[in-house]
Parts: structure tokens; sequence; C-alpha cells
């Protein structure tokens, strides 16, 4: 299979699997698998990471509008020191630090310097598909019990409505999903808002506005470190391979955040949870056989 095929079928996996909460890291290495790639390869390492910022790019065009609504009234919320805040959904009330941009802000925070110091760890389990497999698996049955638990308990019903302590147990529940790769970031980011009394659509729609931060901040150290640790050149063959892998995870992302925020509007996460346990028993059969 060409190279260019193979930067197609590794961008759908991608675009579908980065926000649902099963685990994009997960799929790709099982793809990887399947089409024989080498997954020590300089270029194919930093071709997953790559992809990735094409992800990214759909969250900040789908939710564009009121991206630029955070930003403004953020801005103004210090130059008034929260007397008034231009968003008609955020109380008049509420400072600066409790604005929900500042709430992601924090959260990354809290997620990015553990995971900064873990590093090392990180990288380790990534290459252990056992690990994979149990945290599908075991983040399947957490978030079937969480979802059917703390959905009817919700009092937070948007992003405007959250606190500082539920932004703060979100970071930290994303401390999890770094760690143990096959957690998913989506996952643990949507069961952590609902322990914290966030709806399904308020925790669905944090979930995305962090995802902005932390995905752009761990591609971006991950693309530095292959940089500096396996220097090489690309051509122009392995530029167009990237450009391919890139849109195509844009465009499926995109279409999959549109489908997701209508889905999870009326319907719960016990499909994705489901698969995931189908999955994460699947690949310790693999594993053992």
């Amino acid at each position: 299979m060409s190279d260019y095929w193979v930067a197609v079928l590794v961008g759908i996996v991608e675009g579908l699997t980065e926000f649902l909460p099963v685990s994009s890291t997960a799929h790709i290495v099982l793809t990887q698998a399947a089409l024989g790639m080498r997954l020590d390869d300089p270029f194919w390492k930093m071709f997953t990471v790559f992809i990735q910022l094409g992800a990214i790019l759909s969250v900040v065009v789908y939710f564009w509008p009121r991206l630029v609504a955070f930003v403004g009234s953020f801005l103004a919320s210090i130059q008034r020191k929260g007397s008034a805040l231009d968003t008609a959904s955020i109380p008049t009330s509420v400072p600066w630090w409790k604005h929900p941009l500042a709430l992601v802000i924090i959260s990354f925070v809290v997620t990015a310097i553990p995971c900064f110091l873990m590093d090392e760890l990180i990288g380790e389990n990534l290459e252990k598909p056992w690990v994979i497999g149990a945290a599908l698996l075991l983040g399947g049955i957490a978030m079937l019990w969480i979802d059917q638990r703390y959905s009817r308990l919700a009092n937070t019903h948007s992003v405007e409505q959250m606190t500082l302590r539920q932004a703060i147990f979100i970071g930290a529940a994303q401390i999890l999903a770094a760690m143990f790769p096959g957690t998913s970031r989506s996952m643990a980011t949507i069961a952590g808002g609902q322990i914290m009394g966030l709806s399904r659509p308020a925790a669905l729609e944090f979930s995305f506005f962090l995802s902005i931060p932390v995905m752009f901040a761990a591609s971006s150290f991950k693309l530095l470190q292959f940089l500096i640790k396996s220097p090489f050149e690309i051509d122009s063959r392995q530029w167009l391979t990237l450009g391919i892998g890139f849109i195509t995870s844009f465009l499926v992302a995109l279409a999959v955040i549109a489908w997701f925020m209508q889905w999870v509007r009326s319907r719960g996460f016990a499909p994705f949870a489901i698969y995931r346990m189908v999955l994460g028993v699947a690949v310790i059969l693999w594993l053992g056989r």
C-alpha cells in the first residue's frame, strides 16, 4: 500500500476517534499494526503526532463564533475586574478567574505540569499494547457506570455555569488518560465532568474547548522532541503524505464533532463504553494468542 493511502486511512482513524471517548491513541496504534507500519520509524511517529493538529483545527473552526465571544468577554472581564461581561449567558458578577476561558486555562495547567514531569513514563506505556487493552476495558466499564450513575444528578448545564473546583477536577482526570494510553482524553474529561455535576452536553463541550490547548501543547512538544532526538530530512513525497493526513484528519474530525454534539443531546455514552469493552477484550485476547 502506498504511503498516500496509508496517510488517508490513518487520518480517517484519527479524525473519527480523537474526540469520541474511545481512545484515538489505541486506534492509531492498532491501525499501524494492522497496516504493517514500523512503529519505531521516526517519520511515521512524527506523522501520527502531526495529524493531531488537523483535529485540533477542526475544533477551532467548529466553535469559532463561541471562541471569539469567549476571548472578547474574557478580556473585558479583566479590564473591568469582572464587573460586567459581554457574553449574555455569563452572569455579570462573575470574576475573570471564573470565566469559561480562564477555567479552560486552569484545567490545562493542572494537566500539563504532571504530564510534562511524567513524559518518560507516558512514552513507555505507549509502547505496551497490554496497557492499551486494559485501559480500554476498564475505562469502558468506568464510563458506563459513571454515565448511568451521574447523568441524572447533573446540576451544571453549560460551561458558563462551571466552577473552579469542577475545572481542577477535570484537569486532574486528564492526567490518568495521559499516563495510560487507551484511557482516552475525551473519556477522562467527560467522565470527570459528569462526576462533578456537568450534564452530558456541558461535559462534552468543555472537553472540546480543553482539547485545544492540551492537544496543541502535547503535539507541539512531541514534534519538537522528534526533531531534536531524531533529526531527519523530509522529502517532497513525505511532505505530501503529511499534508494528506492532516487534511483528512481535519475534515473527518469536523464532521464527527458536529455529529457527536447532536448525538449526546438526545443519547448517552453507553454505546461507546460497550465498544471500548469489546475492543479491550479483543486486544487482550489477541495479545494472549
